[in-house]
């Protein structure tokens, strides 16, 4: 399985509870702060949520 980074680029202000739920289930605490992850269906699926906040790289 594929790892990927994700990183927070964009405030979580003003987006709504499961939005900053789902960033924070990922496991980001903060701006431009970085997690890798396996590519799995149940994280993928949570990245699609919050496309708009966060950068995804291929490791």
């Amino acid at each position: 399985m594929a790892k990927i980074r994700i990183t927070q680029v964009k405030s979580k202000i003003g987006s709504n509870k499961v939005q900053k739920a789902t960033i924070e289930a990922l496991g980001i605490k903060k701006m431009n702060h970085s997690v890798e992850k396996e590519a799995t269906p149940q994280v993928l699926g949570m990245v699609s949520k919050v496309s708009h906040l966060v950068k995804v790289e291929e490791i």
